[in-house]
């Protein structure tokens, strides 16, 4: 059964929740979400002209603003509740922050969070996600995840000793020591890569990141082409599946605070380059998943965790980027794969469970695991949409 916001809230703190595998989860959800988005954030800023400060920036108020949300909003609802950043909107400032200029892609920043905050506190949002049968926000999930525990196996191509290593103690661990069978991989894995000459640090070098604040200014076209186009990218790719990743897990956590919360922060952080924060799904579920701790209401711990941590590479931006890339891709997709697999298995189990919506589930799974990407507009909303119409077609009497 869900948990009750109520009773999760007025559940106390106590320190006998903090566990290794709920921290270690915390890490490597942000390890993922850095490894796997953080260049195409490079990119954006490079096609709008802006330099390394501009790019130190942008991961300064992206990590604050992150962690900030992540753990207010954790410590509020007493629930595993993670932000990101929208990596679909990133890939849309790639190619469409370069006809304007950057203080009009400020604006434009600004102009969408004001619609985020809206739809947040007005509660059309949550209006619509509780419309949704849990059997396709699971069949959604699953299909979200899918490339990842695809992406196991597809990494033994790069580096087959590291990764059928990390398999082999992934499958002992859950066996033996199932709570710390992802922080052996993690250790492991990391020690491994250090021995096979895959990992160095010795081009890390530390220091603080430096805000900088630019002016918006208000284009129309800025505002049509860059502002709107986000708002949808983050709530029909981002939002969405973010929900999705919490009703799956068992968690009634209310969507609305956390939208307008997440759409206040990015008002606030736009004009120091934080461009969209919304609720994160693959890295969420990394901390929603039963490897973090097997009793649910102790899962919190992990997204306090990532905020910790999302916190730390904001202040050390230039720093923690280096850090993070310094990992090898073959050990991240080992990571998070092995990590999500419990999750992939319960969503699947969940969405196929009932006969009555088992088709109009499978259909969302399949649309939102092939990747179709169509009016800038990612698979996740798409299998949603095409579920959700065969559901009702089926219903129909």
């Amino acid at each position: 059964m869900p948990n009750s916001p109520q009773s999760a809230a007025q559940r106390p703190m106590h320190l006998k929740d903090v566990s290794v595998s709920a921290l270690v989860s915390g890490f490597v959800a942000v390890l993922v979400g850095y490894t796997s988005a953080a260049v195409i954030i490079f990119q954006a800023v490079a096609n709008a002209g802006g330099g390394p400060e501009i790019v130190t920036s942008w991961f300064l108020a992206l990590g604050v603003g992150m962690g900030i949300t992540s753990i207010g909003l954790t410590l509020r609802f007493r629930a595993p509740v993670l932000t990101a950043w929208s990596t679909p909107g990133a890939a849309l400032l790639v190619t469409s922050m370069a006809d304007f200029s950057y203080a009009a892609a400020i604006g434009a920043f600004v102009f969408s969070a004001c619609l985020i905050t809206l739809v947040g506190i007005t509660g059309w949002f949550e209006r619509l996600m509780n419309r949704i049968p849990q059997a396709i926000a699971a069949a959604m999930l699953a299909g979200v995840l899918l490339q990842f525990g695809l992406g196991v196996f597809q990494a033994m191509e790069q580096q087959w000793i590291l990764v059928v290593l990390l398999f082999l103690v992934y499958l002992v661990a859950k066996r033996t020591l199932p709570r710390y069978a992802i922080p052996l991989v993690l250790v492991i894995g990391m020690a491994a890569a250090w021995a096979m000459g895959l990992l160095s640090f010795a081009t890390v070098e530390w220091q603080l990141a430096k805000p900088v604040f630019t002016k918006p200014e208000w284009s129309l076209g800025a505002l049509i082409s860059i502002g709107v186009p986000l708002f949808i990218v983050t709530m029909a790719s981002q939002n969405m599946p973010g929900v999705a990743t919490m009703r799956a897990s068992g968690y009634a956590t209310p969507v609305s605070p956390a939208i307008t919360w997440t759409g206040l922060a990015t008002l606030l952080l736009a004009p120091f380059g934080a461009f969209a924060l919304n609720l994160a799904a693959i890295s969420a579920a990394i901390c929603m998943s039963e490897e973090t701790h097997p009793d649910r209401n102790r899962r919190y711990v992990a997204t306090l965790s990532a905020g910790f941590f999302y916190l730390l590479t904001g202040l050390l931006a230039g720093t923690m980027a280096a850090l993070f890339y310094a990992f090898p891709e073959a050990l991240v997709l080992a990571i998070a794969g092995l990590a999500l697999l419990a999750t992939i298995g319960n969503s699947l189990a969940l969405a196929l469970r009932e006969e009555t919506v088992r088709e109009a589930a499978l259909i969302t799974f399949l649309v939102t695991a092939s990747g179709v990407t169509l009016f800038s507009v990612g698979s996740a909303f798409w299998g949603l949409v095409a579920g959700l119409m065969a559901w009702y077609l089926a219903s129909v009497r």
